[in-house]
């Protein structure tokens, strides 16, 4: 039963920010270090700083031949199942290092060629160069690693979605950057049937198909030994009925090339520039998952039917606000995401004088938030919206209820949802004048946008309500 399910949360795999696991299976899917290092969220970025700091200081600890020190941080990695990912069949019991001998795997580490180079320094690496480590490890290792991050994720999960925590619940390991040490607590977590779980950000999973010693080896190696060989006029090299050149890979991986992780580390010290290839067309091509792909077996059709549905029969007004405020939370992680990510509930700010009704991290490389900074030089690190469901237009004292919760720090742009706005013009008018004023830029958004773009959804248009931010955008800063 998954978390949505036994939660009686009423939302999908695509209305929800985090992986919708069954505590009872795993999920067959990874949290990727490398794609947790290539996005510009502040969560994304503050656990791919503590993965950096926590290999850092274990290299540090190998090469100054303290190993004693470097294996008491290492089998502090031990078996991460509150996640729920990974390989197991049946329950989950995790892969890490503490269900192997952690001497052996340890020993594999430190004597290997890439660590002994000095010239290894991100956990993805390990995979492509070190015997022993595949994606399940290199998984398990970093869940550890950010286990106090997916600790904070999951409990504004839980607030935003009306979860029950449970109060002082024993914790850890937690890395703490700072001590450069594990740390043990007692957390407000999450528990299922007696189980502690941890919620994962679904932008941060992978199958971890394309960062791999495979792909690199058959994909950027031997095309590179293919045409040196061309080039040299080896004894491998054939000829087309019409004279052209070529070697196969099935003849180098047969004559010329015995294949081992060790082996391809060498060959990437001797061409460091067909490694730098292949991390620059990573980087490119590596994406966060969308919905479709962690759980295919929903019809977005009838996702997108069912909240159009939903939003059209929410009566306006304080008694069913809280029903449209869940509702648009469901709309926008659908419309927006992965571009906007980790939404939180209501925090405090100005030592609780005022609340915010939603906050998203800015994860956006391209589009419409990532030009916001870029382009237009407004602060955006956070998306802030408020949900006003009125039987009234909003107006004035509105705008200036969100105005007091702008600032370069959170964000100095704004969303307020609504029902409807009989004179938009005005309103619009209203927002130009606050952005003049160096206030932010606030932009409406009502029902018609969203059903709109839901509907546009269907038709594969799945970037619409950016389309139309950026009209609205246009409409006040352009004028």
């Amino acid at each position: 039963m998954r978390i949505s399910t036994a939660f009686n949360l009423k939302k999908t795999q695509y209305e929800v920010d985090f992986v919708d696991i069954d505590p009872e299976q795993d999920t067959t899917l990874f949290i990727d270090p490398y794609l947790l290092g290539l996005r510009v969220d502040r969560w994304s970025m503050e656990a791919a700083s503590l993965v950096r700091s926590f290999f850092s200081h274990f290299l540090s600890l190998v090469a100054e031949g303290k190993e004693a020190k470097a294996f008491e941080l290492f089998s502090h990695l031990h078996e991460p199942n509150e996640t729920c990912l990974g390989l197991s069949i049946g329950k989950p019991r995790g892969n890490g290092v503490g269900s192997e001998d952690a001497r052996k795997l340890f020993d594999s580490i430190i004597q290997s060629k890439a660590v002994k180079s000095g010239n290894i320094a991100d956990l993805e690496d390990f995979s492509l160069f070190i015997p022993g480590i595949g994606k399940d490890k290199v998984s398990d290792i970093t869940t550890n690693i950010i286990r106090g991050k997916l600790l904070e994720y999951t409990q504004e999960q839980c607030v935003l979605h009306g979860i029950p925590l449970t109060a002082g619940i024993p914790v850890g390991p937690i890395w703490d950057s700072v001590r450069l040490c594990w740390i043990f607590d007692y957390r407000d977590t999450l528990i299922v049937d007696g189980k502690k779980i941890l919620l994962t950000p679904k932008g941060i999973v992978s199958y971890c198909k394309l960062y791999t010693s495979e792909n690199y080896y058959n994909k950027h190696v031997l095309e590179y030994l293919q045409h040196e060989h061309i080039r040299m006029g080896s004894m491998w090299v054939e000829h087309r009925i019409d004279g052209s050149p070529y070697v196969t890979k099935k003849t180098l991986k047969e004559n010329v090339v015995e294949y081992s992780k060790e082996w391809l580390f060498d060959f990437t010290e001797k061409h460091p520039e067909v490694f730098k290839s292949f991390k620059d067309i990573q980087a490119s091509a590596v994406r966060s998952l969308d919905s479709s792909s962690i759980d295919p077996s929903i019809d977005l059709h009838e996702v997108v039917n069912h909240l159009i549905f939903r939003l059209t029969n929410i009566k306006a007004g304080a008694k069913e606000a809280s029903e449209y405020h869940r509702v648009v939370v469901g709309i926008l992680e659908l419309l927006l995401y992965p571009q906007v990510c980790s939404p939180v509930l209501e925090r405090e700010i100005n030592q609780g004088r005022k609340r915010i009704d939603i906050y998203y991290s800015n994860a956006a490389q391209d589009g419409f938030f990532s030009v916001l900074h870029m382009i237009h030089k407004i602060p955006s690190a956070y998306i802030i919206v408020e949900c006003k469901n009125y039987t009234k237009d909003i107006k004035n004292p509105e705008l200036d209820q969100m105005v007091g919760r702008l600032s370069v720090n959170r964000g100095k742009f704004g969303i307020i949802t609504c029902r409807d706005i009989d004179n938009k013009k005005l309103f619009l008018e209203r927002c130009r004048d606050s952005f003049k004023d160096d206030h932010g830029l606030i932009v409406p958004l009502v029902d018609m946008d969203f059903i709109e773009s839901l509907e546009e959804m269907k038709k594969g248009n799945q970037r619409h309500l950016e389309a139309i931010l950026t009209r609205l955008k246009d409409a006040i800063i352009m004028a």
